[in-house]
């Protein structure tokens, strides 16, 4: 049927600030569904409380509050507004979770709203453990053995029937929180009370485990007519065991016979129809029995989930744009095919290439945390690489990681520890993948592996290949190796930097010199839906090695935009965030927005953000080739954080246009010695600073600077690595483990300012004018991380002087170092007096928060500046603040209640919320200065 002409408006619940299981995934979805909401002439509104979101920006909705995400905002909202539909869907367990309070305190019935995308029954149905679990047995559809308990009493009747290893699964919780196995009965009772607590309806599910058991995921969509639609089968490297969320994932399905796939597509699309009746999305989880290929049902998700996002941009089906257009009363054969512009949306994507997701964990942030992988989600975000094969692409993915490694292993990194890797194979932490590489490596048997690991044998023997083709490698030196082999190295996703060690006393250049030489090149193929069955209009890329380029490149002036990789602790969605405006400025400035990625999750991996996408690795060997074909006028690094920022020395060494802050201007402020000296020439205060390259020295500096002293290497992000000492032996300690994990780093020693307060500063130059873009407070003092802190604009507290020096020495600064963009600046405070701690010539975790509260498109502002086309004279700039913006990091401690959870100067928040008060009496401000003395105390 046509669109639903009663749908005049729309609104958008969003997901909230960034934890673990639930990150910027659905600021693409919701980006998404507005964005497709708006092309059909309906006035959409959006709640969301995180301002470092594309979603949340006046570029996607009519109307945006940034609001806490509570009932009562959205009653304010109905309240204020005519809203005729909420869509619940495109927020994560967060929207779902708040629209069924709504249903349940008579919101949306007083308000005449109606819930589009999901039937609020389907929410009860598929959180209720009990629920769910009845539903599959009356519609024929396998699931675990499994009891629900809502005391601790029925809990451990539940275990003693079932028997053991067994599952507690909490009802209603995010990212399998609260969630375990449990393998013996001494460990079930803490395990029990865990679930209890972490269910917000004190309700587990005691479920038989299948361990060992392969896991796979499939994508639904569903019109009124009910038309159901596979977009994509995922299935998880790791067995069932391991949350899907800390999985590898690869798609399309790699193992599954095809009797299995159609069994398990018939049960997907029964377990849908019979959860409601609904125009929308669906997630479906299944566990096979690799022995038999039986088949049971692990969870449905009405809306769309992190797989979604996956799903979306593995086979170029956008899922989020026609969930909403199913919502609002269109079918799937009345939509148009995005990418092909002639077909319908009624169509299953078929692939010709494969892609792997890896997760990307941040373990290091959580010192004593345990690291095994279980049912509790951990990793903080994820990478996808695309490839001809699993393979291939398995290497772009680990190239892709941030983590260090040029590849899967061979690249001097491996474990020789036998004893270490078989305990890492057996107990899967973050690192396992690598391990089975180790282990392969050093000959233990594929067979021993599979048994421990209870990987499919496929999966391993891929694998296993890549040793056999190292040893083959090491036959030869660079100028003898056959073109056909070098060909399929490549082909098998070797960098060039892994062949390199491969051989030995040769570099990467030369290597990637030898290749040209052989005329072994990348080529671009397009990500069409439908494996060149129908012609493609749609610009989206990947690399791999054959003989037919798809990427034409146009007589057009072209920016290329690098991004920020996968999330991480110090890196998250604002940067995004950053690079979207940054594409949206240049396509505005008429030049052709290139955009290389390699996050599934983001919103400037959308193929509709810029003229150009290739979903390709941030590594330096993939951006270099991509530069190459397109020749672009120049290069922004400034927007895509530390990841894109750390290429600058490549582009520069290479001659290759830096837009914006100059290479040279950048490298002073990442160099903590050389920016101290910088600030000593123009007379600005600065903490009492020494450098040195091993802990004796270290010691000599701290000594003259004296105690306490701030530990910090250059060139990190998120205060990596950073620590407050007191004494010699805590430094020497401090110093020594530093250089371990960053070897060939210099370490700073600063002074430490006790019980100095923090402030900060980010503003915009052109080369001739400066303009501060907002001064910031923080509650928490100097020592805490400024991603940690909360952060109060404008100023609540700091004096008139205190804000003239800040302003003063910002533009003094921003002027030294010849800054065309962005700026911030870190300052200590202290008896009224203002030291400058760091400056970053690029975009900030606060300019987002910054451009939020005031109402002003910064980034934008910023991106033409760097471009070149507008000077800060030309921008009418007016804010629109009343009162004051507060800032306030969000933890994710819950995944680790083990670890240490007090502040310092490394970073450990996964995210952020905006909140807007009037004035400084406002109860929320007083609660929060309340509960932030605690630090001001020490």
């Amino acid at each position: 049927m046509p669109k639903d002409t009663s749908i005049r408006s729309v609104l958008i619940i969003g997901s909230g600030p960034i934890i673990i299981g639930q990150a910027c995934e659905f600021d693409y979805s919701g980006s998404q569904a507005a964005l497709s909401l708006k092309d059909e002439g309906i006035e959409v509104s959006i709640i969301n409380s995180n301002p470092a979101t594309i979603m949340t920006d006046k570029v996607i909705a009519d109307h945006v509050y940034l609001r806490p995400l509570t009932v009562d905002s959205i009653e304010q909202i109905l309240s204020e507004r005519k809203i005729d539909a909420v869509l619940p869907t495109m927020g994560g367990q967060t929207a779902l979770n708040l629209c069924k309070e709504a249903e349940e305190r008579g919101v949306w019935e007083k308000h005449g709203v109606r819930v589009i995308g999901v039937d609020v029954d389907a929410i009860e149905k598929t959180e209720n453990r009990e629920a769910f679990r009845q539903l599959m047995v009356d519609i024929g559809v396998g699931v675990a053995k499994s009891k629900i308990a809502n005391s601790f009493l029925e809990g451990k009747e539940a275990a003693q029937e079932i028997g053991y290893p067994l599952v507690i699964r909490p009802s209603y919780t995010l990212g399998g929180t609260g969630g375990g196995f449990v393998h013996k009965k001494e460990d079930f009772d803490a395990a029990l009370k865990r679930g209890l607590e972490a269910s917000p309806t004190h309700e587990v599910l005691v479920e038989q485990a299948v361990l060992g058991w392969k896991e796979y995921e499939l994508e639904l969509l569903r019109d009124g007519n009910d038309n159901v639609i596979i977009i994509c089968s995922i299935e998880n490297f790791d067995p069932m065991g391991i949350h899907t969320g800390d999985s590898i994932t690869v798609a399309p399905a790699m193992t599954l016979s095809d009797r299995c796939y159609q069994n398990m597509r018939n049960q997907a699309i029964r377990m849908m129809r019979a959860i409601g009746n609904f125009a929308g999305g669906c997630n479906v989880q299944f566990s096979v029995n690799p022995e038999n290929e039986d088949i049971i049902a692990i969870e449905i998700n009405p809306r769309v989930s992190r797989s979604s996002a996956l799903a979306s941009k593995a086979t170029g089906y956008p899922i989020a744009k026609i969930a909403s257009k199913l919502a609002i009363g269109y079918n799937l054969d009345e939509i148009e095919n995005q990418i092909t512009k002639t077909t319908s949306a009624y169509f299953e994507p078929t692939l010709d290439y494969v892609i792997v997701k890896v997760p990307r964990w941040n373990f290091d942030k959580f010192k004593g945390a345990n690291m095994e992988l279980g049912l509790q989600m951990k990793s903080v975000g994820e990478v996808m690489a695309i490839g001809r094969t699993f393979i291939e692409a398995l290497q772009k993915a680990c190239q892709s990681l941030e983590i260090g490694r040029s590849g899967l292993g061979a690249d001097g990194r491996h474990n020789r520890s036998i004893d270490e890797i078989m305990y890492g194979l057996e107990h899967a932490s973050w690192n396992r993948l690598f391990l089975i590489k180790d282990a392969m490596s050093m000959g233990v048997p594929l067979e021993s592996i599979r048994k421990v690991t209870r990987i499919d044998k496929w999966f391993l023997a891929q694998i296993q290949e890549l040793v056999n083709l190292e040893v083959e490698l090491k036959r030869y030196s660079l100028n003898n190796i056959p073109r056909d082999f070098f060909f399929t190295l490549k082909q098998k996703g070797f960098s060039d930097v892994q062949i390199a060690y491969l051989l030995g006393n040769v570099t990467e250049d030369e290597v990637y010199d030898r290749r040209k030489e052989l005329g072994i090149r990348r080529v671009y193929k397009m990500v069409d839906t439908c494996a060149a069955e129908f012609a493609a209009q749609t610009p989206y890329y990947y690399s791999t090695f054959e003989e037919e380029n798809e990427s034409l490149p146009s007589d057009r002036q072209k920016v290329i935009v690098l991004g920020s990789g996968p999330n991480r602790i110090g890196q998250g969605i604002e940067f995004d965030y950053s690079c979207v405006h940054g594409l949206l400025a240049a396509k505005e400035s008429g030049f052709e927005a290139i955009m290389i990625n390699c996050n599934p999750e983001t919103v400037s991996t959308d193929f509709n953000m810029a003229d150009k996408l290739y979903f390709e690795p941030v590594f330096w060997e993939h951006v270099r080739e991509i530069i190459e074909l397109e020749k672009p006028l120049g290069v922004i690094v400034q927007l895509g954080g530390q990841t894109a920022l750390k290429m600058a020395e490549k582009l520069h060494e290479h001659g290759i246009r830096i837009i914006g802050t100059a290479y040279q201007d950048m490298d002073v402020a990442e160099d903590r010695g050389r920016f101290s000296d910088l600030l000593k020439e123009l007379d600005i205060p600065y903490p009492k600073y020494g450098v040195a390259e091993n802990a004796e020295e270290a010691i000599k500096v701290a000594n003259e600077v004296g105690y306490p002293v701030l530990v910090r290497p250059s060139y990190v992000l998120g205060g990596q690595g950073m620590s407050i000492v007191i004494n010699d032996e805590d430094l020497e300690k401090a110093v020594v483990k530093l250089l371990g994990d960053l070897p060939g780093n210099r370490v700073l020693i600063d002074h430490f300012l006790d019980r100095a307060e923090e402030s900060e500063s980010d503003s915009i130059c052109d080369g001739e004018d400066v303009h501060i873009v907002g001064l910031m407070e923080h509650i928490e003092p100097a020592g805490i991380h400024s991603g940690d802190s909360s952060a109060v604009l404008p100023p609540f507290g700091l004096s008139d002087k205190v804000i003239q020096d800040m302003e003063a020495y910002s533009k003094k600064i921003a002027k030294a170092l010849n800054v065309i963009g962005l700026l911030n600046i870190q300052f200590a405070v202290k008896d009224d007096k203002v030291y400058v701690i760091e400056a970053n010539p690029r975009a900030s975790r606060t300019v987002p928060f910054i451009a939020k509260a005031y109402d002003v498109p910064y980034i934008n502002i910023a991106a033409k500046v760097m471009l070149g086309v507008n000077k800060l004279k030309d921008f009418k700039i007016e804010r629109k603040l009343e009162g004051y913006a507060i800032k306030e990091p969000v933890f994710s401690f819950e995944k680790f209640p083990e670890v240490n959870k007090e502040l310092g100067p490394e970073m450990k928040s996964t995210g952020e919320a905006i909140r807007f008060i009037k004035s400084l009496e406002d109860p929320y401000f007083r609660k929060l200065i309340k509960d932030k003395s605690m630090y001001l105390s020490k």
